[in-house]
């Protein structure tokens, strides 16, 4: 028995094709984005709402109003408020999409507040924790080639797991020490890499990519990725995170670890390195500077932190000299 299309799902299908044609957004990104609404489509369902005209501000509230209510199986709430508030983010999308496409005249969700996100702080290793990290991979054979470039990349440029898995071979400059990354939006951007990652990707390419990549799979569409695994393919996001896992479980830092947390580090050691804001946000791909800036929470915190332990007044009792 088929289901017949409403006003509403046709919309959410043209708003995705708008966010792919119109914003670039990425293929994770607009994945993310269709989840979102579907939930937010099933609440106006069973609300009998299935044409956004019909959606005013009072609905849409009553929607962040149901999000913050739900309780899962264990009695705590079902969704953060950063879950909240991104789930807001795709419903003014989709909204903001309507009305610049003349489907509605106003856009109800434009007033309606999100819930207050406290503002995360990334959770960077030390030096030494990536060192002991890096120097643990060793080995002439090709997996620990290939995995000893993917760490020493990752944390000498900062960029994402889905960037690096990404990169084909004419995106790589060992010569001038730079990588091309297709960033979020399809957005290009040159990323260095230092000595010690080019040395380590340098090794991979010349002794360990091509006993990876037999001749029996030069035709596949993967025959140019830089970073491939055990099978001749290129190596998935998730590949790449297991790989990771794998060597900061054996460093006795998988309780520290989280999908980006080299690029996290890459970040915040930059900058306590005296490294210019604006320059790490063109390292990382990030849009907004604000985005960049949370990491100077981090360095603020740290640089107290030992400023308070190696001051002999820094935490003298007050009126006592």
């Amino acid at each position: 028995m088929s289901t017949a299309v409403t006003v509403l799902d046709r919309l959410f299908q043209e708003h995705d094709m708008w966010l792919a044609v119109e914003r670039g957004l990425a293929l994770n990104t607009r994945t993310a984005y269709r989840r979102d609404l579907r939930r937010y489509g099933r609440f106006l369902h069973a609300h009998g709402l299935d044409d956004p005209a019909a959606v005013g501000e009072d609905v849409v509230a009553a929607y962040v109003n149901h999000l913050k209510a739900a309780v899962g199986e264990d009695g705590q709430a079902a969704y953060s408020a950063a879950t909240i508030a991104r789930a807001l983010v795709v419903v003014r999308s989709f909204h903001r999409f309507c009305v610049t496409e003349g489907h509605l005249a106003t856009d109800p969700s434009e007033d309606v507040g999100a819930p207050r996100v406290p503002q995360g702080v990334p959770k960077a290793l030390s030096v030494a924790e990536v060192e002991g990290l890096l120097e643990g991979v060793v080995g002439p054979d090709p997996a620990a080639l290939r995995d000893r470039a993917i760490l020493e990349v990752l944390y000498a440029s900062g960029m994402r797991i889905s960037e690096l898995v990404g990169l084909d071979l004419d995106a790589v400059d060992l010569d001038a020490g730079f990588l091309r990354v297709l960033g979020k939006g399809s957005k290009e951007r040159l990323v260095p890499v230092g000595s010690t990652a080019r040395g380590a990707l340098e090794a991979y390419l010349g002794a360990g990519r091509a006993t990876l990549a037999p001749p029996r799979f030069a035709r596949r569409g993967d025959a140019e990725a830089v970073f491939l695994n055990a099978r001749g393919g290129r190596l998935t996001r998730q590949g790449c995170w297991k790989i990771v896992r794998h060597h900061a479980r054996r460093a006795g830092l998988d309780d520290r670890l989280t999908p980006h947390v080299l690029r996290h580090s890459c970040a915040t050691h930059m900058l306590d390195g005296g490294a210019d804001l604006r320059v790490v946000q063109e390292l990382l791909g990030h849009a907004r500077l604000s985005t960049t800036q949370v990491y100077t929470k981090v360095t603020t915190e740290r640089l107290r932190a030992v400023y308070e332990a190696a001051h002999p007044r820094a935490r003298a009792t007050p009126g006592r000299a």
